[in-house]
């Protein structure tokens, strides 16, 4: 109910584009739980986060991989690579099918290795951090997922990469973010295709991806 009533006054705020960290200690009710990512997310657009996101993305899901499987050249091999049948590398291949990196979106790294996880946890102004267990295959379990931005963990523990990307979105929304522009064209994707929103005015490349996904 005090989230509701106070709305406005974090509109206000995000407009000014404060710190992350100063924001998290002015709200913190705000990245306490996904539910209240999810809450907010709610107020700013009346969709619901989690469910739309991956009921649209599981529809897609198979269509996107027949597009991505008939990608040639230099991008098709990285996305053959990336193509496991799973939601998070439907995710992985759509950034390479876009043209940009996976490694700007996710940060990967083995859990003993608390270093290297922390240095690239630092550099990333945007993205989902992920750890696996020494020795894990692709396939296993992973050690944490998380959300970062501006070098901040916002989010920990969260039950899957998937996950990750949807609360991502929420907390661009609630937070009144820019897209990186190394990464634009993937997140325009999952804001105007897969979340639905403002979706009228489309890039050159996505309006192609989303022809080709009506003739799939």
């Amino acid at each position: 109910m005090l989230m509701d009533k106070t709305l406005s006054i974090r509109r206000h705020e995000v407009i000014k584009e404060p710190l992350i960290s100063d924001f998290k200690i002015r709200w913190p009710a705000l990245f306490k739980t996904e539910e209240k990512i999810c809450a907010e997310f709610e107020r700013i657009t009346t969709i619901p986060l989690a469910s739309t996101f991956f009921s649209k993305l599981d529809g897609y899901s198979g269509k996107l991989m027949k597009i991505f499987a008939n990608r040639g050249g230099v991008i098709g091999q990285k996305i053959k690579h990336l193509l496991v049948p799973t939601i998070q590398c439907v995710i992985k291949a759509l950034c390479a099918y876009l043209n940009e990196e996976p490694t700007r979106l996710f940060q990967q790294c083995f859990d003993t290795d608390n270093a290297t996880a922390q240095e690239a946890i630092q550099e990333t102004v945007m993205g989902i951090y992920i750890t696996r267990l020494e020795g894990a295959e692709m396939e296993d379990s992973l050690g944490d997922v998380g959300v970062v931005l501006e070098g901040h963990k916002v989010l920990q523990n969260l039950c899957s990469v998937p996950y990750a990307a949807a609360m991502l979105m929420g907390l661009i929304y609630g937070l009144n973010l820019s897209y990186p522009p190394e990464l634009r064209y993937t997140f325009e994707a999952l804001q105007k295709l897969i979340l639905e929103l403002d979706g009228n005015k489309l890039s050159n490349k996505v309006q192609t991806l989303k022809s080709k996904l009506l003739c799939v």
